[in-house]
C-alpha cells in the first residue's frame, strides 16, 4: 500500500510519506469571508474533504486544520454602517458552513479564525525581522524577498519576472515585489480592525496568517498544505517563503485543486457566469452536488454545463436503485471493513486520489450485483451490495447515509413516495377488484412521470427511472 499525491512544488507524483504514521497533518486554506461561498468554494472543500477521508482509511488519523480569514481588506471593504466588519463575517463564515455541511463536507479538526491568532502572527513577523529577512517602515513591515534567496521556489519563478505585490501601500518598500506582513492602520478603517504591535497599531497581512496559524495548530513542520490552483502564487509561495526563512520545515507536500470553469470560461463575476452555492443547493439534491463535484479529478478544471447535475443525478440513481434492490432480498447490514473495498478502487484512490476511476469500480460492481438479482445469485448480490457501500461510504455519496437523510431534499423525496405510495395502493386495489382496466391507467401514469413499477412476493416495489 502507497498513496502517491502529486506535489505542485515537486511538479511530480510523490510516494507518501507522513511525518508520523498514525497521525497524517493537514492544513488547508479556508475562505476569505467577504462574502458567501459559490461552487468553486465547495469543489475546493470537497477534494480536501475526500483526501482526508482516504487518508483516515489508510492511517487512521487526520488531523486536518482548514482557516477562516475573518480580517482582510475585501472584508473590510465590504462592511457597512449597519454591519461592520466582524459581523459580516461571522454571517458569510456561517454561510460556508451550512454550505459545507449541506454536500457532507466533515468539519475539520480545527477552524482557527485569523483573528484568534494575532499573537503568533506578531510573534513569527518578529522572528524574520531578527533573522534580517523582513524590515519595519512607517509602521508596516515587509518580507524582503530579495533576502530569500529561494523565494520563487513553489512556483519557479524569478523575482525580476514578477509583478509588485498588490497587497500593501509601496510607500516604504525596498523591493516592489516585497509583501506586506503587518500593515499600519490607517485613518479610514475602524479602531475594532487594529492590533497593537511592537511597529504601531495595524492588522496582519493575508500570507502571514496562514503561516502562523498552521505553525500554531500543527507545528513547525506538517505533511500537507492544500488550497485552489489559484492561491500557488502570490499566497502560498508567500507562505513558503516566510515559513522557512523564519526556521520552519512547513509543507512537506504542497496539493491543489483544479478550478471551476462554465461552459468553458473561468467562472467571473464579471462574465455573469458566478454560480452561488446557495443557488446549486436550492436547485439539486446535495447529494448529486456532492456526487458531480467529485466527478472530475480534482487536480483538473471542473466545467459547469446544464447537462453536469442531469448526469450526477442518473448516476446516483443508478446506485440507488441497486441499494435497494438488493436490500430487498434481506441482505442486511455489513460491517464496513477495508476487506469490503474492491482492490481495483482502492488503487485508483492510492494513485493521487483518482475519484474518477474510483467511481468507475463502483458502476462496474453495481452492474455486477444487477446482474447477480437478475440470476437469483443472493450471495454475490449481498457482497456487491456490502462493496458498494463501503465505497461509497469513503468518498460521502452513500445515499443510505444518515447525512442525506436529514438533508433538504429528503422532504421532496418523502411527498414523491407518498404520492407513489398511493398510487401504487389504488392499482392494487384495482387489481384486488379485477378492475384491471383501471389498474393499467394508473400503471401508465406512474410510467409517464418516469417512474418504474416492480412487483414481487413481497409487494410492489418503485423506482426513477435511469
Amino acid at each position: 500500500m502507497t498513496v502517491r499525491l502529486y506535489d505542485t512544488q515537486a511538479q511530480a507524483l510523490r510516494d507518501f510519506e507522513p511525518l508520523d504514521p498514525r497521525n497524517v497533518t493537514m492544513y488547508v486554506c479556508g475562505p476569505t469571508v467577504q462574502s458567501g461561498p459559490h461552487i468553486g468554494h465547495l469543489r475546493g472543500a470537497l477534494s480536501f474533504d475526500i483526501l482526508r477521508r482516504w487518508l483516515e482509511h489508510r492511517y487512521d488519523r487526520v488531523t486536518f486544520v482548514r482557516n477562516v480569514t475573518d480580517i482582510d481588506d475585501k472584508v473590510l471593504a465590504n462592511a457597512t454602517d449597519d454591519e461592520p466588519w466582524w459581523a459580516l463575517a461571522y454571517r458569510m463564515e456561517r454561510e460556508f458552513t451550512r454550505a459545507y455541511e449541506a454536500i457532507g463536507i466533515r468539519p475539520p479538526t480545527y477552524e482557527p479564525r485569523a483573528t484568534a491568532s494575532i499573537t503568533q502572527m506578531q510573534e513569527l513577523i518578529q522572528r524574520l525581522i531578527e533573522a534580517n529577512r523582513a524590515y519595519a517602515a512607517a509602521g508596516d513591515v515587509y518580507f524582503d524577498v530579495r533576502s530569500w534567496p529561494r523565494y520563487g521556489a513553489l512556483t519557479r519563478q524569478s523575482v525580476d519576472a514578477m509583478e509588485p505585490a498588490a497587497d500593501a501601500d509601496p510607500r516604504g518598500k525596498r523591493s516592489p515585489q516585497d509583501f506586506a506582513l503587518w500593515k499600519a492602520a490607517k485613518a479610514d478603517e475602524p479602531e475594532s480592525a487594529m492590533w497593537d504591535s511592537p511597529w504601531g497599531p495595524g492588522r496582519p497581512g493575508w500570507h502571514i496568517e496562514c503561516s502562523a496559524m498552521a505553525r500554531r495548530y500543527l507545528g513547525a513542520q506538517f505533511d500537507i498544505h492544500g488550497g485552489g490552483l489559484d492561491l500557488r502564487f502570490p499566497h502560498h509561495e508567500n507562505e513558503l517563503a516566510q515559513s522557512k526563512a523564519a526556521g520552519d520545515g512547513f509543507a512537506r507536500y504542497w496539493v491543489h485543486n483544479g478550478l471551476v470553469t462554465v461552459g468553458g470560461q473561468k467562472m467571473s463575476k464579471s462574465l455573469f457566469n458566478f454560480i452561488p452555492a446557495a443557488d446549486v443547493l436550492g436547485a439539486h439534491d446535495p447529494l448529486v452536488v456532492r456526487y458531480a463535484l467529485a466527478a472530475a479529478h480534482y487536480r483538473s478544471s471542473l466545467d459547469i454545463t446544464p447537462s453536469t447535475f442531469a448526469e450526477a443525478e442518473a448516476a446516483v440513481d443508478r446506485i440507488s436503485r441497486f441499494l435497494d434492490r438488493a436490500a430487498r432480498l434481506g441482505v442486511g447490514e455489513t460491517p464496513d471493513t477495508g476487506a469490503l473495498l474492491p482492490p481495483a478502487f482502492a488503487e485508483a484512490l492510492d494513485d493521487d486520489l483518482g475519484v474518477p476511476q474510483a467511481l468507475a469500480v463502483v458502476h462496474d460492481t453495481v452492474r455486477t450485483g444487477n446482474a447477480a438479482l437478475d440470476a437469483g445469485d443472493e450471495s454475490g448480490a449481498r457482497r456487491a451490495r456490502a462493496e458498494v457501500l463501503a465505497m461509497c461510504d469513503i468518498v460521502g455519496i452513500d445515499p443510505e447515509a444518515a447525512h442525506w437523510a436529514a438533508s433538504g431534499s429528503s422532504a421532496e423525496a418523502g411527498a414523491l413516495d407518498r404520492l407513489v405510495g398511493t398510487m401504487v395502493a389504488q392499482r392494487a386495489e384495482a387489481r384486488a377488484t379485477k378492475d384491471f382496466a383501471a389498474a393499467d391507467r394508473i400503471r401508465d401514469a406512474i410510467a409517464a412521470a418516469g417512474i418504474t413499477l416492480e412487483d414481487s412476493v413481497d409487494g410492489t416495489h418503485w423506482s426513477l427511472n435511469g
